[in-house]
């Protein structure tokens, strides 16, 4: 038996940064779903820039996030932290979703303390579908730039939703 962690046979993001104003203040509930969004995808994800892509390179790349409240930049670096490309993504299409996913995760995170199980179960139905259209948003919008699975993609929406649902409110 050895303790090596089994060999990835695809690119993946092996390490996320994200840059976030220390001047807005981010609910415990919003830290914990980014904490389990960074686990969750550093534990599994599927993540091969274009060009790597069509060269058949298979890398780490190390993820580093911020926004303007406007944009979400993408600073994608190999292992040990060299710029391999950058990229922004404009929030305007996400305006509405990520409105609403707001609206539906503050209804569940009430519905939690207060609720019975079938309503907190339709709340969460709504949110899954939230969360999926937010997904596969994000994944058109980073098509051109990169190569992602759905488990990817919403667990980046996830941390895009936590990095700019400040300005959303």
């Amino acid at each position: 038996m050895t303790d090596e962690k089994p060999e990835h046979k695809a690119s993946r993001i092996v390490h996320i940064d994200i840059e976030r104003d220390q001047q807005i203040s981010v609910s415990a509930e919003r830290l914990h779903e980014q904490t389990v969004a960074i686990y969750d995808l550093l534990d599994d994800n599927s993540f091969t820039l274009k060009e790597d892509s069509d060269q058949g390179l298979i890398r780490g790349y190390r993820l580093h996030l911020k926004t303007d409240f406007r944009h979400v930049y993408f600073d994608v670096r190999d292992e040990d932290d060299t710029v391999l490309n950058g990229f922004g993504m404009a929030l305007g299409p996400f305006r509405r979703i990520v409105r609403e996913y707001h609206i539906v995760c503050t209804s569940y995170y009430d519905a939690i303390r207060t609720k019975s199980p079938s309503q907190i179960q339709a709340i969460d139905m709504g949110r899954r579908g939230l969360h999926d259209e937010g997904a596969e948003l994000l994944n058109d919008r980073l098509s051109s730039y990169a190569e992602l699975d759905k488990q990817t993609a919403r667990r980046l929406f996830t941390l895009v939703f936590v990095l700019i649902h400040k300005a959303e409110r």
